[in-house]
């Protein structure tokens, strides 16, 4: 893949999400350019002007990337990066990411500054180093995948950035809308790895992400170090406690809380069973459940802060073959079993 090229002479391929992050797609396309040059890397723009060029334009950077046995390079939120991750992965390309969203986990997570000059500089001086990567069905995530609560937070979040601008405080703000809604309760059954439970939650988040889940407190962030993935269900509460629960997720000590439970595994199956609408703590509130067939209908799932239609079951588990994600190499710590970090050491 590399052929007998230095890595440091590898052209990089960027695509730029021009809706995506706190900056202006042209002033970053300058910002680029001019380190590049400077640099003397060989390099080319892609820049996606619209949502439905996005697939168009990222095959156009792998392809470019491909024959000239390039690095591609994402620009963006961690959406944008999930996208250009998904090419690199499929067509095996080495990969580089320039976080420019709002909440930047992936980016965080494997030491890339936000600050655009400095994550350039940082993307000159990376080695190929392996991630760990989650797959729901036929689909990645790098952060997170989930159901219930959390895929409806993510679409009242986007509303509010569309009509407040993007910031971490209006995220914020729109997550506690949310949680003063009224919500559905998913009835499912998992089988995780081999042992079946039944659970019925408010939702079921699935963490692949250690910054993430040490922020909020869940012990299970270590089990990433193993090749594993996190999950965390939420009990159907009333909006008082979910306020609470937020809070305590701010704090950093919601694996502490009394309404969340957390596990590791490997693979695991998620059949629903049922949907439920309504408060769980009102006293004789009335609840119903849908009558369709669980494992013949769709459900709304968030992947790294996008929204997609799944059939059911879902499937979540460990890809078998990692993103080779070209970072500042300070410590070895990628993410994956030690096992795996010596074989690509």
């Amino acid at each position: 893949m590399l052929d007998n090229l230095p890595f440091s002479d590898l052209p990089l391929f960027f695509v730029i999400n021009g809706a995506s992050g706190r900056h202006e797609s042209s002033a970053t396309e300058q910002v680029i350019d001019s380190t590049m040059r400077a640099a003397g890397r060989r390099h080319r723009i892609f820049i996606i002007e619209a949502i439905d060029d996005l697939n168009t334009t990222i095959q156009e950077a792998v392809d470019a990337a491909r024959q000239e046995n390039g690095v591609i390079v994402a620009v963006g939120g961690d959406g944008t990066i999930n996208a250009v991750a998904t090419a690199a992965l499929a067509s095996q390309c080495l990969f580089g990411a320039v976080p420019q969203g709002t909440f930047n986990y992936f980016g965080r997570t494997h030491g890339i500054p936000e600050e655009l000059h400095l994550a350039l500089e940082d993307l000159l001086q990376g080695q190929p180093v392996p991630v760990q990567v989650g797959l729901v069905n036929d689909r990645i995530f790098l952060v997170n995948a989930s159901v219930g609560l959390y895929p409806e937070l993510l679409e009242d979040r986007e509303a509010f950035k569309q009509r407040y601008g993007r910031s971490r405080l209006v995220a914020l703000w729109s997550a506690v809308v949310t949680a003063l809604g009224n919500h559905r309760y998913l009835d499912m059954t998992l089988d995780q790895d081999g042992k079946r439970i039944y659970l019925r939650t408010t939702t079921l988040f699935i963490g692949n992400n250690r910054l993430q889940l040490e922020q909020v407190g869940i012990e299970q962030a270590e089990s990433l170090k193993q090749g594993q993935l996190a999950a965390i269900a939420v009990n159907p509460v009333g909006t008082l406690s979910m306020l609470w629960l937020a809070a305590r997720g701010a704090l950093g000590k919601l694996g502490d809380a009394d309404h969340v439970s957390g596990f590791s595994f490997h693979a695991l199956t998620v059949v629903p069973r049922g949907l439920f609408r309504g408060n769980s703590t009102a006293s004789g509130a009335k609840r119903t459940a849908s009558k369709e067939a669980s494992r013949k209908h769709r459900i709304k799932v968030a992947a790294d802060g996008e929204i997609m239609w799944l059939q059911a079951p879902l499937e979540f588990r460990v890809a078998p073959e990692p993103l080779m994600l070209v970072k500042r190499v300070q410590e070895l710590e990628s993410g994956l079993p030690p096992r795996m970090q010596d074989d690509t050491a």
